[in-house]
């Protein structure tokens, strides 16, 4: 497939060496796909079902782990920090968000949950370097939690997309009104999630029992 550039809002002019080590903690669309990322069965249904629950807006991240039946076991959002992106940063926030909601699985030899990260930004869907520091991250962090990398999802104005895949939806978008939470558990048939709040920005979290 064809993937887009665009400069992220978050990169800044910092020293020649500072840059090279974000840089260096960044992916590529390439080396994303050529890492196997396993496809989601129903995407639109996990983008949906953690837009309803954590109600994103831009700079939110929202990191989700799933089981072998692809169902929410837990999930957390948080905001990102302003600082220059750095695959470093952001894998460690991401892991001190799993480990918040979800016991790690290191001691089993192949990993059976997934984590996939959904996160809300300004711009439109073409790659950035923020999207590639948020896939480093995300890869370093399963790593250290024992679960599988998952899919990396933008949510954007022009609505959703699984980067790597092509695939993606016009909604819901960064400007959507989620819809009722209960109707959409409901479906899913499972109970209604807990959520806790965080420092700074209200921190979501919710575990599926």
């Amino acid at each position: 497939m064809t993937f887009g550039f665009a400069p992220s809002a978050a990169t800044s002019i910092t020293a020649p060496a500072n840059s090279a080590s974000r840089l260096a903690r960044m992916l590529e669309p390439s080396e994303w796909t050529a890492a196997g990322i396993p496809l989601l069965r129903n995407p639109r249904e996990v983008v949906s079902g953690l837009h309803v629950r954590h109600r994103p807006t831009p700079t939110t991240a929202v990191v989700a782990v799933l089981d072998h039946e692809e169902r929410l076991a837990a999930s957390a959002s948080f905001v990102r920090r302003p600082v220059p992106a750095d695959g470093w940063e952001f894998r460690n926030a991401l892991l001190s968000h799993l480990r918040r909601v979800i016991p790690h699985d290191l001691r089993r030899r192949t990993p059976v949950r997934t984590a996939v990260l959904l996160y809300c930004r300004d711009g439109d869907e073409r790659w950035t370097e923020e999207d590639g520091a948020w896939m480093w991250g995300l890869r370093d962090a399963c790593t250290l939690h024992g679960l599988r990398c998952g899919a990396y999802i933008t949510l954007t104005r022009g609505g959703w997309q699984v980067l790597g895949e092509g695939r993606g939806g016009r909604s819901p978008h960064s400007g959507s009104q989620p819809g009722d939470l209960a109707d959409t558990v409901a479906h899913e048939g499972v109970p209604a999630p807990r959520t806790a709040s965080g420092a700074g920005e209200p921190l979501r979290r919710t575990a599926a029992r």
